[in-house]
Parts: C-alpha cells; structure tokens; sequence
C-alpha cells in the first residue's frame, strides 16, 4: 500500500489513522482515528484533528485548522490566498515571501459538504453544517446550516448534546 502513498518525513499522524490510496501529506498534522480518502492533499502547516473523516478528492491547504470530529466531504477545497497570482509585479514566479497565509478554521463536530468551497478568514462555527456546493465566504455561527453561492444561514440546530438528551 505504500507505493500508492506520499507521505512526508515531517508529517504527523496520530494512532490508528486509516489512509486510503493516492494522498499526498507533507508538514501537517492528522489525529487519533481520523481517516482520509483517496486523492486527498494535505499541506504543511494544516492540521486536522481527533476522529475526523476526509472524504476523496479533498484539498486542505496550508493555513487549515480542522478540530475533532469533523467531516469533510468529497471534493471539498479550501483557499489560503484571496489575492492570488501567478507573478509579481516584475512578471518572475511569486515564491512564498511574496505573499501571507491567510487562515481558516473548521471548529469541533462541524461538517462540509461535498464540493464545497471555504474562502480564507472563515470560521465554520461548532456543529455546523455546510451544504453541498456552497461557497463559504463569512464566517458560520455555531450550529447553524448554510448553503448556497455565497452560503447563507438557513437555519440552526440544537448542538449534538441536547438533540442526544432529548431523545
């Protein structure tokens, strides 16, 4: 299962980490129990954490804070630069002193549908949920639903505990 991995020396997982086929980590972090699909990347300086799921196709760029029990859907894309290019003003490549990280944090039991897209300086708040396709421009109260292009909160949930002691 190794030849189908790109695992860099830097990375740090956490026990019990399940990783499918064809991903490509380098300087993040990844916790206890939390399982990544194929054709994830996963850059340095992002961490994802305790008992989350990563579902295929996903991209979680340097500058992403993931909390615990979080999941990603397919196909989910975060952005790190609201400004991006290819040059500087003189027409040579950027390198990364030419720009900031910008950062984003997806908080503890929150979920991302798939192919969603979140901006940079977002928050998703604490067990809230983001549609499929949305693209996440301001930051998400906790709990709350969004979705669309740009995501708007159509409602709100009670947090996990009380739909759990109410039942």
């Amino acid at each position: 299962m190794r030849d189908y991995l790109s695992i860099a020396p830097d990375v740090k997982l956490g026990r019990n980490v399940k990783l499918a086929k064809f991903i490509n980590l380098y300087g993040c972090e990844v916790g206890d129990n939390t399982k990544i699909g194929a054709f994830v990347e996963i850059q340095k300086n992002a961490r994802v954490g305790i008992n989350c799921k990563i579902s295929s196709h996903t991209f979680i760029c340097e500058g992403v804070t993931i909390e615990d029990e979080v999941f990603i859907g397919h196909g989910v894309v975060f952005i790190n630069d609201p400004y991006p290019r290819a040059t500087v003003s003189g027409g040579t490549l950027q390198t990364e002193a030419d720009w900031k990280i910008e950062t984003t944090l997806i908080k503890r039991g929150a979920s991302v549908g798939s192919g969603a897209t979140i901006l940079s300086n977002v928050t998703v708040g604490e067990g809230a949920i983001v549609g499929a396709g949305s693209v996440v421009t301001k930051s998400v109260p906790d709990h709350a639903i969004v979705a669309g292009n740009p995501a708007r909160v159509l409602r709100s949930i009670a947090p996990a505990a009380a739909r759990v002691a109410s039942a």
